[in-house]
């Protein structure tokens, strides 16, 4: 079996680790293009362009199944992708975990690239999947930047700024890119101490297991976490093999990652 996830950059590692822990028997192919991150400032069009270039340079290692691991990709790119790589290969694409952080009741805040944050697309799903429940748009500028870069004064500056915006009463908070993901124990450490008093710990929302979850059962196959842990992986950066970034390997979801099989090259 053989995954592969497309991102811009580091957002991938929170997801591909967590396909990893379901399946350490799966191949894996990394494929992201840091040079163009990051990919929320671009035009739809230039996002659907470096997306597709991502894809097409993963799915030319026969992957079983495509994760676009990635918001703004799966905003704008999704469609493009699938319509030339379906139904030959299934193509999974990326939600803010709006809707489970709604069953909780609320209120929470969905933290998000300044594009995202009240973009007609993250709207629509706060009115499909959260009607009734109070919501606060928090952008988040920098911070997938920082993240990317493994910046770390600049990671703090940049929570510190959107937990200030963040109300007191949330109960939950929407990780809405998946570089906030590698951080999210930051961003949980961040938050909690302004809160009002609650006997509930802040809880966050990311979008890595389940959409690991949702590309095993795509290709038909059960988690098996396990397996004898024989996948292999392969890094792809701007289409070509390379090693994982010295910056993917400052966060645990990297180095669990880089203990994965034969690391390519």
């Amino acid at each position: 079996m053989k995954i592969a996830l497309i991102d811009s950059g580091n957002g991938l590692l929170a997801a591909a680790a967590a396909v990893h822990r379901l399946r350490p028997d799966a191949d894996l192919v990394l494929s992201s293009d840091p040079e163009t991150m990051p990919w929320g400032p671009r035009t739809p069009e230039d996002v659907i362009e470096q997306a597709l270039n991502c894809a097409r340079a993963a799915a030319a290692h026969r992957p079983d199944a495509l994760i676009v691991a990635c918001n703004t990709a799966s905003v704008h790119a999704l469609a493009a992708i699938r319509a030339e790589l379906e139904p030959g290969l299934p193509v999974i694409g990326t939600v803010p975990a709006i809707k489970p952080a709604a069953v909780g009741g609320g209120p929470f805040a969905i933290w998000a690239t300044p594009a995202t944050t009240g973009s007609p697309y993250q709207r629509g799903l706060i009115r499909d999947f959260a009607s009734g429940v109070r919501v606060t748009e928090v952008p988040c500028p920098g911070l997938a930047d920082a993240v990317q870069h493994a910046d770390a004064a600049g990671i703090d500056a940049a929570v510190a700024a959107a937990a200030a915006l963040t109300p007191r009463d949330v109960r939950a908070v929407v990780l809405g890119c998946t570089h906030y993901e590698l951080v999210a124990e930051r961003i949980r450490a961040a938050v909690q101490p302004l809160l009002r008093p609650s006997d509930e710990p802040l809880a966050l929302h990311g979008s890595a297991e389940a959409v690991a979850a949702q590309a095993l059962r795509r290709i038909g196959s059960a988690p098996a976490p396990d397996a004898e842990p024989s996948g292999t992986l392969t890094v792809l950066l701007s289409g070509r093999e390379a090693a994982l970034e010295p910056s993917s390997l400052t966060y645990a979801e990297g180095r669990s990652l880089s203990a994965v099989g034969a690391v390519r090259p």
